[in-house]
């Protein structure tokens, strides 16, 4: 079936895609003189859509509480992170990044964001709500197999 052969090509598209954000990931730690995890970890601070500690950070990088103090310890040391105080609770701590960490990143980031906005202002305007669709499609999948046991 045509349709079965879409699917198995979209879905290699897709595995080649995470397969060069992982490399993006793994040159832009190398750029920014940092582990690819320290780059995960400044990625999940800023994206999260709540203020995160650093237990919860620890769980979404699959990394051992202790681990995720030693790396939290090791990036607010060299000024990428800042723990805050949770004004409701003094007890818990939120990590935030820092600007220089921001601009770091921002700056390392610059050409690779050209590109990616270059190759989509080559998309017909017609088509950028399907690819958005397809995108988040793909992205909500992803999360959900993130939350199966």
């Amino acid at each position: 079936m045509a349709n079965e052969q879409a699917a198995r090509e979209v879905s290699l598209a897709v595995r080649r895609l995470l397969q060069a954000g992982r490399g993006m990931q793994a040159a832009l730690a190398r750029r920014l003189s940092l582990r690819v995890t320290d780059v995960q970890a400044i990625d999940q601070v800023v994206s999260s859509a709540e203020p995160i500690g650093p237990g919860e950070l620890g769980n979404r990088l699959g990394i051992t509480s202790a681990s995720a103090t030693v790396l939290v310890d090791r990036l607010a040391a060299a000024g990428h992170l800042a723990r805050a105080a949770d004004p409701a609770d003094r007890r818990r701590v939120h990590l935030h990044a820092t600007d220089h960490a921001r601009e770091d990143v921002r700056t390392a980031l610059d050409p690779l964001v050209t590109e990616i906005e270059a190759i989509t202002d080559r998309l017909d305007p017609e088509h950028v709500p399907v690819v958005l669709s397809f995108l988040d499609d793909v992205a909500a999948a992803m999360r959900a197999y993130d939350r199966q046991p």
